[in-house]
């Protein structure tokens, strides 16, 4: 991610610019070109094209959704927004606060080699971004939205969080599509990005999503 000014993950927020949509593709020509490219390259993302992912991934779309609270682009159960977005930077790890559409310092250091699997493929090793998705099931339990009983039952909760999670990444996988970037879904090192970002026992840490630009015109 390009910066007009160089930060550390123990600096201030890194202030998000609005969402700004250039010229995309059609919806249907975003679907016809949407496919997992695990070939990226290290070049770095501007600052604009960064906000509207994370804008199209889970940001906030409108003032008033389903019980009173924020609408966001992508649906979660009972508008619970269990899921956060966490931020793999090469300056560290951040926490994409959809309300400030800012990233918040948590954690120093490079986490992009914990947010893939050991034995995992190494491609796309080295792009400019990985989004790790953690699931807060707390939300879920104590939701302002309507009280369904099951949503204090782990395995409802499970089957909530793992739908709204694929929900968030078929947004950044069509988003990658319409603008020529490369996107993969993947698994991540759960117990070490846990402790790295300081997360809680009622946080989940759950897949990952590598996103940058292809290095080549192979598809898969």
């Amino acid at each position: 991610m390009q910066r007009r000014t160089p930060a550390t993950c123990n600096g201030a927020p890194i202030e998000l610019p609005k969402p700004n949509w250039a010229r995309g593709k059609s919806l249907q020509d975003t679907l016809k070109a949407r496919r997992t490219i695990r070939e990226i390259s290290a070049r770095a993302l501007p600052l604009q094209t960064s906000a509207n992912l994370l804008w199209a991934a889970f940001g906030v779309n409108r003032q008033k959704g389903p019980f009173g609270l924020l609408g966001r682009t992508a649906a979660s159960a009972s508008n619970s927004q269990e899921i956060d977005i966490y931020v793999a930077l090469p300056l560290g790890g951040f926490r994409y606060d959809p309300v400030a559409h800012a990233l918040l310092p948590v954690a120093s250091g490079d986490l992009r080699p914990l947010a893939i699997s050991r034995g995992e493929s190494p491609l796309g090793s080295r792009a400019p971004v990985r989004l790790i998705y953690v699931a807060d099931v707390a939300r879920l339990a104590y939701t302002a939205g309507f009280p369904e009983p099951g949503l204090k039952d782990p395995d409802v909760q499970r089957s909530y969080y793992y739908i709204d999670t694929g929900l968030i990444a078929a947004h950044v996988y069509l988003f990658a599509a319409s603008t020529g970037l490369a996107a993969w879904f993947h698994n991540c090192n759960r117990p070490a990005l846990f402790k790295k970002l300081g997360l809680r026992v009622y946080q989940r840490v759950l897949f990952a999503q590598t996103v940058g630009y292809p290095t080549t015109k192979e598809k898969s």
